[in-house]
């Protein structure tokens, strides 16, 4: 079992930024959190992919709604990740789930994907007024 603590939501206007932590409390084991990454859920809406990396290689994937606003990072010394959300918009208020996982096959390649995640944090509310 992998607990998954995450930090930094809140509320910010418009065009702010703020910064999302989490940290996997237990150490990675044959590789379960080798994928670790962040989505969020809007009231009424489904969970959706945020953004995702691959912790061993570094290669990350967005969604399109946050490509150029949102950076994901990987800490390996500290087993966590982290997202740095700019130019805040109010779509993009939300609960963010951290997760972690593993690599799924797909398209000919071993990739991070939605897919592979195993394990959730418990979610933190970023809230954006406008």
């Amino acid at each position: 079992q992998v607990d998954l603590v995450e930090s930094g939501g809140g509320s910010v206007q418009a065009g702010g930024s703020l910064t999302l932590s989490c940290t996997a409390l237990l150490r990675d084991v044959a590789g379960i959190t080798r994928c670790m990454g962040w989505f969020r859920q809007a009231p009424g809406n489904e969970r959706e992919r945020v953004a995702i990396i691959d912790r061993v290689s570094g290669a990350s994937d967005y969604a399109d709604s946050v490509k150029g606003r949102f950076t994901v990072a990987k800490d390996n010394v500290e087993n966590a990740v982290s997202l740095q959300m700019n130019s805040l918009k109010a779509e993009d208020t939300a609960t963010y789930y951290c997760a972690a996982g593993v690599r799924t096959y797909a398209d000919l390649s071993w990739r991070c994907s939605a897919d592979g995640m195993k394990f959730w944090g418990k979610g933190t509310l970023v809230t954006i007024s406008s």
